[in-house]
């Protein structure tokens, strides 16, 4: 009974893959245009880190340069992490950086294990 999903494998995988970047995704849109909220962002946080979010969600979105993608993100989530909320207290659920925590490690999963199916990448290499 264990393995009742193991033959969804690829496609569980591609959904998180999917999920995970459009969600990123909408955290760039909302630092360069405002949409679908303002967010306080400026200076480098603003150029650097939304750029990444938005870049770098819509990349791993689509499953296209998914391994160098999603490490710049999980990298960027974990300094996220650190200068945002880990100075505040040891605890995620206490600093309010669950997501950013969250989004680090998803993020290195996905760059360790790329495209995957339903992916541009890898409609790429099989042409």
């Amino acid at each position: 009974m264990l393995g009742f999903m193991k033959s969804y494998e690829n496609q569980t995988y591609a959904l998180m893959r999917i999920m995970a970047g459009f969600l990123f995704l909408w955290h760039g849109t909302s630092k360069y245009f405002s949409f679908p909220r303002v967010s306080p962002a400026e200076g480098f946080v603003l150029i650097v880190g939304g750029g990444i979010e938005l870049v770098g969600g819509l990349l791993i979105m689509i499953g296209l340069f998914t391994s160098p993608a999603a490490f710049i993100a999980s990298g960027h989530m974990a300094a996220a992490y650190w200068i945002s909320h880990g100075t505040n207290d040891f605890f995620p659920i206490l600093n309010q950086g669950e997501l950013a925590a969250l989004f680090c490690f998803v993020f290195l999963y996905i760059s360790s294990k790329g495209d995957g199916v339903w992916s541009i990448g890898g409609q790429l290499k099989r042409a």
